[in-house]
């Protein structure tokens, strides 16, 4: 695995964990070797995580469309910075330049990039690890949510749930596992 993409706020929230847990989160990839691929901005905890892996020394590429670069100002000091024609094209994109998605805290921007990405998993568009760093907590209620499609039949039993925890070095692992499964099942690789 080489990148990671990272959905997460374009504010810092109102606990002081959620911005810690984005920096925390940003040195852990810059210390692993791994690509931040993100939504581009320099505000919230999008521009805590991005600033965090280039101040550990990694790579950032951020992913914005032209109608956000001047209302999320377009972080301009990452490694690359990609200006796409429109949200869809940002996704794409993102999904593109990425081995697994993780999603940290935020509103409805988070919240439609990590649903689409588990839709477009269970479509079997893509096989990527899907994850959530539940910071505080702050995911229960979307689990729960989820496990109740679920169980009333409107999630298939089979579709890729995402990968959950509250431990971001534990959370990282799994999905780094994950993702070598999955690239040994598709390419059709001997693990041995």
């Amino acid at each position: 695995m080489k990148s990671v993409c990272v959905f997460c706020g374009s504010s810092d929230g109102a606990r002081p964990a959620y911005a810690d847990a984005a920096r925390a989160f940003g040195r852990m990839l810059a210390v692993r070797g791994l690509t931040l691929v993100y939504g581009g901005g320099n505000v919230g905890m999008m521009r805590q995580l991005a600033d965090a892996v280039l101040e550990a020394g990694g790579r950032v590429v951020g992913v914005i469309p032209e109608q956000l670069v001047d209302r999320e100002r377009a972080h301009r000091g990452v490694s690359e910075l990609r200006v796409v024609g429109s949200m869809h094209e940002r996704k794409a994109l993102m999904v593109a330049l990425s081995d697994a998605f993780i999603a940290l805290p935020g509103g409805f921007g988070t919240l439609d990039e990590l649903f689409e990405v588990l839709t477009w998993a269970q479509l079997g568009l893509h096989h990527k690890p899907c994850a959530l760093l539940n910071v505080d907590g702050y995911f229960d209620h979307l689990v729960s949510l989820v496990e109740r499609a679920r169980v009333d039949g409107f999630i298939d039993g089979t579709a890729a749930m995402p990968v959950i925890d509250d431990n971001p070095g534990r959370l990282l692992d799994r999905v780094i596992g994950l993702s070598a499964a999955a690239t040994l099942s598709t390419t059709g690789a001997d693990p041995q």
